[in-house]
């Protein structure tokens, strides 16, 4: 790709994978360009690391200048240094993931022209992404899938009250398939680290249904075992 931008030997670049779930689907916050290489196109969150920051601070700053997000957990995933990754240059870069609430979240916005907008996508409507970044989201979505079976994180994505629909949901969105009804919320019962609440969901159009908190303080006092529900 002929940019007309000046070329560099070495650098280090930030990308950020940041899920969420919203009304039964499993989605990944988008950003789109305002710069060449790649303008108009629509991008993971990421940009260079400065020489006089961290890694760690450069992912606070960069995902804060391109959607507006700050005071978040992140974890590194993997680092992607392929030679060609990069039309202006080898650009080694580290990504980072997150999972977060979308419901009660203020509206994601750039603070930067770097990026024209900020936008929450489904990952099963994702368009084709600049550089490298299909290869990043889909490395980031197999790490969620094999963490779903051995950590509690779907609950990260969940409101602090939810149904069991909700969650079946999720685990459904999460690894891309159908799940039994009755076997999933028998096995999801059966941990007992889901509190059954005196309360139904309001203002639905359907049949209200009980909502469930996450009790974590049990879940770490009674077991560390395999989370993934059978088909």
């Amino acid at each position: 790709m002929e940019t007309g931008l000046p070329k560099f030997d070495s650098a280090f670049s930030i990308d950020c994978v940041i899920f969420g779930f919203e009304a039964g689907e499993l989605k990944v916050l988008l950003i789109e360009r305002n710069e060449d290489p790649f303008k108009d196109w629509w991008a993971l969150p990421g940009n260079m690391v400065e020489n006089n920051e961290s890694i760690e601070d450069a992912a606070t700053r960069i995902l804060y200048e391109l959607t507006g997000l700050h005071d978040m957990h992140m974890e590194q995933f993997h680092t992607f240094g392929a030679v060609q990754r990069h039309p202006l240059g080898r650009v080694i870069t580290v990504a980072y993931y997150a999972l977060i609430r979308i419901i009660g979240q203020k509206e994601v916005k750039p603070v930067t022209k770097y990026a024209k907008k900020a936008a929450w996508r489904s990952v099963n409507e994702l368009p084709k992404l600049a550089y490298d970044h299909s290869e990043i989201f889909e490395t980031s979505i197999q790490k969620l899938r094999r963490r779903l079976g051995y950590q509690p994180i779907a609950f990260e994505l969940l409101p602090e009250k939810f149904t069991l629909t909700q969650l079946q949901l999720l685990y459904e969105a999460i690894l891309n398939k159908k799940l039994d009804k009755r076997n999933f919320r028998k096995k999801m019962l059966s941990y007992g680290f889901l509190k059954e609440l005196d309360e139904k969901q309001k203002g639905v159009s359907y049949r209200a249904a009980k909502l469930y908190k996450f009790d974590r303080r049990k879940y770490y006092k009674i077991f560390q075992n395999d989370l993934t529900p059978e088909n």
